[in-house]
Parts: structure tokens; C-alpha cells; sequence
């Protein structure tokens, strides 16, 4: 059963959500499309924990769609001059310029180039949520590889490389920025959950089965050097101390409708330069981390081969672990927000997510 509302032209969006909960694809989700401004599908169903209903302000943790909004802080302090993109992020961060680095561009630190995916030393799940303590050691550390070449995919560091410019730019963390940036949008979404929303959190519910075999991997592989060091349990994800962390890689909490609005309103306050930037392409190939060819623009992915239903065009998106995602089509002025509890096999990509874009698409054709 579904909640919520949509328009006729997007009938077919709440079909598919009602069939996925009925068959066991979905648990608990949400899915909402705003298209020029107007949000025209808002939906829910399902549970967000065993015997609770998910409603209409359910929240759940997305990962790396969380990096999509740290992103947008980044590139709302530059579009109003608060920093340059394509500065040295030394500029804002002198210590950051240690070891090689101090080249190293804000532009490709959105664009996962900066050589630094993430610690060599090993890192505790406290360590990560203290942030500064930990961006003090990406500071020390050396490139696993030359900066700019290639990107590999900064999965659990993203957050900490961005809040260490926008402080050293503002001298304020990026979570606070975000919370400014949000409420004059009148959006809503948490890096950092209040205490008094602890109690809309969906339980996450982790993946039947991976395609990810580590067992073939060299120890030396990125992939293994990042995903584990700390590897995030569901006892810890779903815990209240994860919760009101503020990692910006991937500990963000929201839901379809807020993440939707968000982007939208966002986006529509940049202005030209500054989205022209935001689709430079910074890295375009198999990236060292996932393994996968990905496009990345700065601070979003492009649209690319191991992502078959994002659409051409002037799209940016990114995805998080398990299957949430945000789609921005910026010449049709669509966003697509999905954001599940239950997770699957996926990495950038998967049939439940894909079959979601394909029918929100599919619906705006129509329109």
C-alpha cells in the first residue's frame, strides 16, 4: 500500500512503488519527482521498522547521496565567492598541502581526483565522526596516486575533505552551512540528526548477497583500503550515536520529497558559471575505487555507461550504497529522488533503481 500523492502523468511512478512493496522489493521507500519547481509526485509506503508504518516524514540514512548536498554547499559558497574552485584547496586548508598536495584544486577534490581516497592509518568508527581529528590525518597523508590522473572514488572521506575547505573558507563546518543553506530553501535534510527527529529514522536492512567478491582482490586493492577502514555495520548505521554524526560522505538522513525539493531549489540559485563548472568533467573512465567507468563532473556524476537509466543531456546524479539515488535533468528541470530502507546489490547502479528512473522518465515524456 502507498501513500502520498502525484499527479495523473505519474500514475504509473505509484504502480510500480505499490508493486515493489507488495512483492517484498521494497520494505519501506519513498519516490518524488518535482518537475519546473512543482512538486508532482510525493510518495511513501511500507515500513520504516518492524511494525512501524513508514509516513509521510519517515527519514532514512542514503549514503553516498549525502555527497550530492556537500557537494551543493561547495558550490553554493563559490558561486556567492566564498571560495574558487579551482584554487588550491591548501588555499583554505594550508595543511592539506603537505606531501605533494598543495596543487591539489577544491574542483578536484568534488571530482574524486585529489589522490586521497581515503586513510592509510587505521581508522575507528569514533575516529570518522570526529571530523576534524580525522581530516587532520588526511592532511598527513601522501597520494596513493598521482592527483588528476584518474578518479578514485573518495566513498567514506568525501565529507571530510569538503568540511575541512569550507571551514578553512568560512570558519564554519559544512553540516552548519548546509542547515543555513537548507532552511532558506525550505527543504529538508540531516547531516546530523536533531534529537527530536531520532524517532523518524528507518532502520536500514542490509543486502541479501553481493557482487563484490574481495576475495579476488589484492590487499593493496583501493577498494579494500577504503570500504573497510572503517567498515560502517547496520548495528552502527542504525544506531543514535552514527545518527548524529556528521559525515558528509555518507551519513546524511532524508527522505525522497526532502532530497528532491532540495536539489531543485539549489540548483536554481547557481547560476550559469557555476553550473557550467558543476559539468566539467573532472575524471571519465574505470574508477580505481569502484572498479566501474564512471564520469565525474565536480561534484556530481555525468551521465556514463554504468548508469543505463539516467538520461543524456545536462544530467548530474549520484547514487548511494543499496540503491538511493538523485537525478537532476537540468534542461527539462526535473529531479528524481528515491531513497529506500531495504538494500540492495548496488553500487551505481541496479534493476530496482533503474526500473524507478526508467518509469519517472517515462512519466515526464508523457507529460
Amino acid at each position: 500500500m502507498t501513500d502520498g500523492e502525484c499527479t495523473t502523468a505519474f500514475e504509473p511512478l505509484r504502480d510500480l512503488l505499490a508493486r515493489h512493496l507488495d512483492d517484498g522489493t521494497d520494505l519501506g521507500a519513498a519516490v518524488a519527482v518535482v518537475h519546473r519547481g512543482d512538486l508532482v509526485a510525493d510518495l511513501w509506503g511500507g515500513q520504516a521498522r518492524p511494525g512501524v508504518a513508514w509516513e509521510r516524514d519517515t527519514i532514512v540514512q542514503v549514503w553516498s547521496v549525502t555527497k550530492t548536498l556537500a557537494a551543493l554547499v561547495v558550490l553554493a559558497l563559490a558561486d556567492r565567492g566564498d571560495l574558487e574552485l579551482d584554487a588550491p584547496a591548501a588555499r583554505y586548508w594550508p595543511a592539506f598541502a603537505a606531501h605533494g598536495k598543495g596543487e591539489v584544486t577544491v574542483a578536484q577534490l568534488l571530482g574524486h581526483t585529489s589522490g586521497v581516497p581515503g586513510w592509510s592509518r587505521p581508522v575507528s568508527v569514533e575516529d570518522l565522526l570526529d571530523l576534524e581529528l580525522s581530516e587532520g590525518w588526511l592532511a598527513e597523508e601522501s597520494p596513493w596516486y598521482e592527483p588528476g590522473t584518474s578518479s578514485a572514488y573518495q566513498i567514506l572521506n568525501h565529507g571530510h575533505l569538503l568540511d575541512a575547505v569550507v571551514r578553512g573558507a568560512t570558519g564554519r563546518p559544512l553540516a552548519d552551512v548546509l542547515r543555513e543553506l537548507l532552511a532558506s530553501t525550505g527543504s529538508e535534510f540531516f547531516l546530523g540528526v536533531p534529537v527530536d527527529a531520532l524517532g523518524r529514522c528507518a532502520d536500514l536492512v542490509p543486502p541479501d548477497s553481493t557482487s563484490v567478491d574481495i576475495a579476488t582482490m589484492p590487499p593493496d586493492h583501493f577498494l579494500l583500503r577504503t570500504i573497510a577502514n572503517p567498515f560502517l555495520t547496520m548495528p552502527v548505521v542504525n544506531g543514535e550515536t552514527w545518527r548524529r554524526g556528521e559525515v558528509g560522505a555518507a551519513g546524511g538522513h532524508g527522505n525522497a520529497r526532502g532530497i528532491a525539493l532540495a536539489h531543485s531549489r539549489l540548483l536554481a540559485t547557481l547560476g550559469p558559471a557555476t553550473i557550467d563548472a558543476m559539468l566539467t568533467v573532472q575524471a571519465s573512465g574505470p574508477d580505481l575505487v569502484l572498479g566501474v567507468p564512471i564520469t565525474f563532473g565536480t561534484g556530481f556524476a555525468l551521465p556514463g555507461a554504468s548508469s543505463p537509466a539516467v538520461p543524456e543531456g545536462r544530467v548530474c546524479w549520484w547514487t548511494g550504497y543499496g540503491g538511493a539515488i538523485v537525478v537532476n535533468d537540468l534542461d527539462r528541470e526535473v529531479t528524481v529522488a528515491y531513497t529506500p530502507n531495504r538494500l540492495v546489490d548496488h553500487m551505481v547502479a541496479s534493476p530496482r533503481t533503474d526500473a524507478y528512473l526508467a518509469t519517472a522518465f517515462a512519466c515526464v515524456e508523457a507529460l
